[in-house]
């Protein structure tokens, strides 16, 4: 049973093709994974392959820049209130990506939708911190591509092999980090600060801890798509590994904007 943090990468099925296309770099060892395995085709679709999850994955990147920008514009000029942006594209996002999840929607219109609407949130949120930290919009989107790109070669290279003990240790971290965080939303309804986001010390290291296992989750969705060009899913596929990607991305970066927020205020 393949193991993942990011749920956009479950319950996939586990053949579709002649699965003989290149990955993303790694060696594949059927025997340790028990993922994607080679079937022969089932439809007349074409088997996925690399250049089609990097096609998608940029294709849903630019949606997402694109709205991004135009919200966090509107935001800046004083035009739309940044509520007005934020929420609807805070909730839109939400349910597109649950409905993805839970339906196992390979759909790039659903995908491209929820791309814009998280691009709208982004946007919105990165227009209110852009105005009282000028400069910060900038930092938070190149050190976002830093650590994705970082990343990317560390898993091409083998530099960090994708074993079950590190799926477990990942997924055991994000699942720790999640329930700290609600937890601290909960305290800080009933007037306690628990000191994770206040811009303290503890909130720094917090937020560097939470950067790190987004950018290990990374690691995860490479091989999870990688097993998916293994397997030789249907090429429709490509887009299910694009919001996967791109699931990982939102959280990354709201992170680093955090983390970069809280230097601007020393």
């Amino acid at each position: 049973m393949r193991t993942t943090s990011n749920p956009a990468f479950r319950n996939l099925p586990t053949s579709g093709g002649s699965g003989n296309y290149a990955g993303f770099g790694q060696p594949y060892e059927s025997q340790q994974y028990g993922g994607y395995q080679s079937a022969p085709p089932t439809t007349g679709e074409r088997p996925i392959t690399i250049d089609d999850v990097v096609t998608k994955t940029a294709t849903t990147l630019g949606v997402a820049l694109l709205t991004g920008f135009v919200s966090a514009w509107l935001v800046l000029s004083g035009q739309v209130a940044p509520f007005a942006l934020m929420l609807p594209g805070m909730i839109i996002g939400l349910v597109l990506a649950l409905i993805i999840i839970f339906k196992n929607l390979a759909s790039a219109p659903m995908v491209l939708a929820y791309s814009a609407a998280e691009g709208v949130f982004l946007g919105a949120i990165t227009g209110v911190f852009e105005s009282m930290f000028p400069g910060i919009a900038w930092q938070a989107i190149l050190g976002t591509f830093g650590v994705f790109g970082a990343m990317l070669v560390v898993y091409k290279t083998g530099a960090i092999r994708v074993t079950p003990r590190l799926t477990k240790w990942i997924i055991g971290a994000t699942v720790g980090a999640v329930v700290l965080m609600l937890g601290n939303l909960v305290m800080g309804m009933f007037g306690v600060n628990m000191g994770l986001r206040d811009g303290g010390t503890l909130a720094i290291v917090f937020s560097l801890v939470v950067i790190g296992i987004a950018a290990f989750s990374f690691l995860l969705d490479f091989e999870a798509a990688n097993e998916m060009i293994r397997g030789g899913l249907p090429a429709k596929y490509a887009w299910l590994a694009a919001f996967g990607l791109m699931t990982t991305l939102v959280w990354l970066y709201l992170e680093i904007l955090r983390l970069l927020s809280y230097f601007q205020n020393d």
